[in-house]
């Protein structure tokens, strides 16, 4: 997929300028050690404009995952939006997928961070894993001890492991992996939180080894709109294989549906399950004005 041409403009330090001009050093630390800093988040075209979704909790999480790796962020988060919001404008974007990236200067050390950089890209992308339901197995990589670094922060490093398991899981003729942790309970996928549905209830994986995904508070929430018991503890493999359903969520993937894990076939059909109406239902949410935060 070409994500830009010689038209697209970023935001870098503070000013606009033509992707390809944008220069960055070969010593950075985000470079060789992956050192460094993102989000992901979606502009949609609603009724009333462009409007970006959840701006302020995805900037926040930047911010906090920033201090989590002790990586400067001397950014202000209201001007992050308004110039996000400039950046749309300026590449005629009105459905959109921003990524914001704080990183390093050159150092070749394993000190923290002193001096740091911020760019802003975005571009048309559709749903991440698609529109079909997934096809997915139990991946041979486990996610990240906690004990070993911070699984909270969204931070480049961190998706090498996601790197390898979705290799293995597209290898292997499946769509996506699902990881599991250091106790091999269900984490998350590579780069979506799962749900899964049993007896009339959705459970989801507790915090703690997992990414607090900013679509799965929403689809948590959603949850006590519909009355949709919603149980947050920890699941095996087992679990998940007995579930009557389940789906993953996430900015770039929205809410998707799974059909199946390993072997194992889910026996409801699709349109019939509690996943299918959360899904319905985010999609209606994104759309919605009073959802976002306007910056004027």
């Amino acid at each position: 997929m070409q994500y830009y041409d010689s038209a697209t403009v970023l935001y870098l330090n503070g000013k606009f300028i033509k992707a390809p001009e944008a220069k960055t050093s070969l010593y950075s630390q985000s470079l060789h050690y992956g050192y460094a800093v993102f989000e992901g988040i979606r502009a949609y075209n609603t009724h009333n404009g462009t409007r970006i979704f959840k701006a302020k909790e995805h900037y926040e999480r930047l911010k906090r995952s920033a201090e989590l790796m002790h990586i400067p962020f001397p950014y202000d988060i209201n001007e992050l939006i308004k110039q996000t919001y400039k950046l749309l404008e300026k590449n005629k974007l009105k459905d959109a997928y921003i990524r914001p990236l704080v990183y390093c200067a050159p150092n070749m050390t394993l000190s923290p961070a002193t001096e740091v950089s911020i760019m802003i890209c975005a571009w048309e992308w559709g749903a991440y894993l698609g529109t079909q339901l997934q096809k997915v197995c139990i991946s041979s990589y486990q996610r990240p001890n906690p004990k070993s670094t911070h699984v909270e922060a969204k931070a480049s490093g961190h998706y090498i492991n996601s790197i390898l398991a979705t290799t293995e899981a597209k290898s292997k003729g499946f769509d996506e992996a699902i990881l599991l942790d250091m106790n091999n309970n269900i984490a998350e996928a590579p780069g979506a939180n799962i749900f899964i549905e049993k007896n009339g209830k959705l459970y989801t994986p507790p915090l703690g080894n997992i990414l607090a995904g900013i679509t799965r508070a929403t689809v948590i929430r959603l949850c006590k709109t519909l009355d949709i018991e919603c149980i947050e503890k920890h699941l095996s493999v087992d679990d998940l294989k007995n579930a009557d359903s389940a789906f993953f969520c996430g900015t770039a993937a929205e809410v998707i549906g799974i059909a199946s894990v390993d072997e194992a076939i889910f026996p409801a059909t699709w349109t019939e399950t509690l996943g299918a109406t959360i899904q319905r239902t985010y999609k209606a949410l994104v759309l919605e004005k009073q959802n976002y935060e306007v910056i004027i």
